[in-house]
């Protein structure tokens, strides 16, 4: 199953549509409580195998990160797995900062 990328400014309009996304944090704690999207959900990319149980195959997951590298690890690895709706926010929280909500923080 490919995994698919989604901008940050497309991720705002599908939210303002209404759309059911779940929003997966992959970040690591102190990243997540600094900075991050209302709505979203933190499970830090190493603890995602052990905690796949916690997620629903069948939604819409956008996989969400500082830049966008780990959360392309894990979209890819959810993917592997069986999950058929995935995206990876490309440029992660700081184009989130940039591009759709500068209340924010960047870092």
């Amino acid at each position: 199953m490919a995994v698919t990328t989604l901008s940050a400014t497309d991720l705002k309009d599908r939210l303002a549509q209404g759309a059911d996304l779940f929003l997966l944090d992959v970040r690591e704690p102190q990243e997540y409580h600094y900075a991050n999207i209302d709505g979203s959900t933190l499970i830090p990319l190493q603890q995602i195998p052990q905690r796949i149980a916690d997620l629903d195959p069948a939604r819409d997951i956008v996989v969400i990160c500082h830049h966008g590298m780990r959360s392309m690890q894990a979209a890819n690895y959810l993917a592997q797995q069986g999950f058929a709706n995935i995206a990876s926010l490309t440029g992660g929280i700081d184009a989130w900062s940039l591009h759709c909500d500068s209340s924010v923080p960047r870092y």
